[in-house]
């Protein structure tokens, strides 16, 4: 369930929202008269989001080879990565 915040709890109890962005994965979510109007998260929550995003379009751009028929045989791909870890 989401946790929902009104904007001025931003101003007069900053520490209890940083706590609540640190102590849950989810983002708190900000009301600006009685509205939706911000979504705040502590920086560790955003790296894991942003680093999922990343592994998503590797994963399509991966897809996306596969579709257009750019593949390695195994024994090639092996030779490229040991190529790459001997630099």
């Amino acid at each position: 369930m989401p946790i929902i915040r009104p904007s001025t709890d931003l101003r007069n109890k900053y520490n209890e929202i940083s706590d609540l962005c640190h102590n849950n994965p989810e983002p708190i979510f900000i009301t600006r008269n009685g509205s939706g109007d911000l979504a705040v998260m502590s920086i560790e929550a955003l790296d894991k989001i942003t680093g999922k995003f990343e592994l998503y379009r590797l994963i399509e751009r991966g897809l996306d080879d596969i579709k257009q028929g750019k593949l390695l045989s195994l024994e090639e791909s092996g030779k490229r990565i040991e190529a790459l870890l001997n630099e």
